[in-house]
């Protein structure tokens, strides 16, 4: 495998490999993808490759967090295969299941298909419904990360792409296959927990607005005390850790909005009824450390290449927490992976990736999802 890392601005002399890449990553700033323009001159760097497109809320080169950039990422997969395939949920009615069972179907038949890396639009899918559509495609052993693109802190619309095609709604499904492709992963939080379990008694899709049979919002602002009067911003330290029925892990869950009127919070991700929920806040120390535990996690995993790749996807909620810290998440991660690997990546809208090995995936929020991707010899 190889791998170049660079920002679409930068200027370059051609050096005869472009021509063996065969997938471009672009992680960047929505307006600068938008005026860039990009695809036409990445397709004449790179004929035979697919090219990817997603809008962030932050671009991860390195041990760097970027603003306002697109960072392309030239892949060269030496013995092993792949397969790119792209719907819209504006296709299937605004159903996110549908639209990631469809997707799924078109990968699913893919010979000796390893892994599934998702991209998709962090506004209007639903990212809750878009990996239960997955997963009632995808065989188990197939294991399924990715995220949702951003649009910084502005909540208002985000872009996905495949080649010539970019734009609102989209999802893009990489299928990375082969014997001698290996595919790890890990997803940690950092959060701590605090608060006795409450069961959800009334709930719609992403909305929340009875915890044992309660009003949530009244519940939520008794607990966050003074720091209810700088709702919904505060939400951000404040988090939910839901336990869906049957699974001993919490999933993480961010407020995106109240509705004082109905009495309800909404989240970036399903709350279903019949789920688990205890408060969270934050600890600034820990929720680095935990970056360094998921490097730590998939590096004892990696294979003996000397040229691998790491993808993390950290929720842009972290990074408001972190905020001039931020920087140091990143580090922690390129410290634990090693200077073998490059690291690149994007802060998401919502986070794709198993609770453990050989589980199908779930949506995070509020975590920092490694993927490393090596060829072994």
């Amino acid at each position: 495998m190889r791998v170049s890392s660079y920002l679409f601005d930068e200027p370059y002399s051609l050096d005869g490999s472009e021509a063996s890449v065969q997938l471009v990553l672009c992680f960047g700033n929505k307006e600068e993808l938008l005026k860039a323009k990009a695809y036409p001159s990445l397709h004449a760097r790179y004929p035979g490759a697919r090219i990817v497109f997603c809008s962030t809320s932050g671009e991860i080169m390195g041990s760097r967090v970027l603003d306002g950039s697109i960072v392309v990422n030239a892949i060269h997969l030496e013995r092993s295969a792949m397969d790119v395939h792209l719907v819209n949920v504006r296709d299937f009615d605004q159903d996110s299941f549908l639209a990631g069972q469809s997707l799924a179907a078109k990968l699913s038949s893919v010979p000796q298909l390893k892994h599934l890396l998702i991209l998709a639009d962090g506004s209007l899918v639903n990212g809750s419904y878009l990996v239960d559509g997955i997963n009632s495609v995808i065989p188990q052993q197939v294991s399924v990360t990715g995220g949702l693109a951003g649009d910084g802190d502005q909540f208002r619309s985000t872009l996905v792409g495949l080649d010539n095609e970019i734009g609102e709604g989209y999802v893009v499904g990489i299928g990375f296959c082969g014997e001698s492709i290996q595919i790890n992963h890990a997803s940690k939080g950092g959060w701590e927990q605090f608060g006795p379990e409450r069961l959800i008694t009334r709930s719609i899709n992403n909305e929340l607005f009875e915890i044992n049979h309660e009003s949530a919002l009244d519940l939520y602002k008794r607990y966050l005390g003074p720091y209810a009067d700088q709702l919904p911003g505060s939400a951000l330290l404040f988090p939910l850790a839901l336990r869906l029925p049957g699974h001993e892990q919490p999933l993480v869950r961010t407020i995106l909005s109240i509705d004082e009127e109905r009495k309800s919070m909404t989240f970036a991700g399903n709350v279903p009824e019949g789920a688990q929920v205890r408060f969270m806040r934050s600890n600034l120390d820990r929720i680095i450390e935990a970056a360094n535990d998921a490097g730590q996690q998939v590096q004892p995993m990696l294979g003996s290449t000397s040229h691998r790749l790491a993808l993390l996807v950290s929720c842009v909620g972290r990074r408001i927490v972190l905020n001039n810290r931020v920087d140091e998440e990143v580090e922690a991660v390129c410290e634990a992976l090693g200077d073998q690997t490059t690291v690149i990546g994007f802060y998401s809208y919502g986070e794709i990736a198993p609770m453990n090995p050989h589980e199908h995936c779930k949506l995070h929020n509020q975590t920092i999802t490694i993927t490393t991707i090596d060829e072994l010899m």
